[in-house]
């Protein structure tokens, strides 16, 4: 009887994820999948030249021509589940619900100035797209506690997104970079949620300080000829980043943070994130000794030879 069961289960499982697969892959036609492959080829293109190009002009109109093409592709019915494969230079990163996803890309100005792009994309069928408009030149005060709209954004790539639940409701975790200047670079957590009529918030009291504050972003400024780390780490299952310390730069550029070798980091819990002073803080059982060490048996040949 157990044996029936598990298989009727089994077959039943098999059968749903068939037709899941079968659903993904029909939600997108033939039509409209060879409408954005068009597209996708002068997004292509786009997005080499304003990243690689030595003339400002041709990256500047080049930026300009991509985001209305991009605008163009993700209006086709069911774009969301189109993947932009040969575009791989523009950040794609989607959270573990999948309920939307962000497209980031950098644009260089000059050797101080970089400018960031980007949109929100909804999961749904038609399309509804949050414009991310760079501002972060016109911020003023602590940008760690301030909540912006889409069209103030602090513009950055995203490399990665976290899912968090918290006392007020789900949020979502944006890891960016952001070139900043020549001497000086920027890595950030910024928190995205949603209103209760579906608009997009970036910044979120859900970041625990060292000294109990709530941020609602982190940033992290180094040297730009550090290189520091802030990431979910699958392996230990927390958000670990350098720990920083200040230095006289190399160049007359003043004070400039460097990782000191040690790191903070943060817990994912059921209510939201939970603050951790020092990782890899442990103490040894035993004082450390030299290595090799010889085992008793060794030590007594050993000396058994000296004599």
């Amino acid at each position: 009887m157990l044996k029936h069961f598990l298989s009727f289960m089994l077959g039943l499982f098999i059968s749903l994820t068939l037709f899941s697969q079968v659903s993904l892959s029909e939600s997108l036609t033939e039509e409209n999948k060879g409408t954005i492959w068009q597209l996708e080829d002068t997004l292509a293109v786009l997005s080499y030249t304003f990243l690689s190009d030595s003339l400002p002009q041709n990256r500047f109109g080049a930026v300009r021509k991509f985001i209305p093409t991009l605008v163009q592709a993700l209006k086709t019915e069911n774009s969301f589940n189109y993947k932009f494969d040969r575009l791989p230079n523009i950040s794609i990163q989607y959270p573990q619900d999948s309920s939307f996803r962000v497209f980031t890309w950098q644009l260089y100005v000059d050797v101080n100035e970089y400018r960031y792009y980007g949109a929100i994309q909804m999961n749904q069928k038609d399309l509804k797209l949050f414009p991310l408009r760079d501002r972060s030149f016109e911020l003023q005060g602590n940008i760690e506690q301030i909540s912006l709209k889409p069209d103030q954004w602090y513009g950055a790539v995203y490399y990665n997104i976290k899912d968090i639940n918290t006392s007020k409701g789900k949020h979502y975790l944006l890891f960016g970079f952001d070139r900043n200047e020549l001497f000086r670079t920027r890595k950030l957590i910024d928190v995205l949620s949603f209103d209760s009529e579906g608009n997009a918030i970036l910044g979120a009291p859900v970041i625990p300080g060292p000294k109990g504050e709530m941020k609602k972003r982190l940033m992290l400024e180094y040297s730009a000829e550090a290189s520091i780390r802030l990431n979910y780490d699958e392996a230990l299952g927390i958000i670990i980043f350098d720990h920083l310390t200040t230095i006289n730069g190399k160049y007359d550029e003043g004070p400039v943070n460097v990782g000191d070798g040690s790191y903070e980091g943060f817990e994912i819990t059921p209510t939201g994130l939970k603050y951790i002073p020092k990782v890899f803080d442990f103490v040894s059982e035993t004082p450390p000794r030299p290595f090799p060490i010889l085992d008793e048996d060794k030590k007594k040949k050993k000396n058994e030879n000296n004599g």
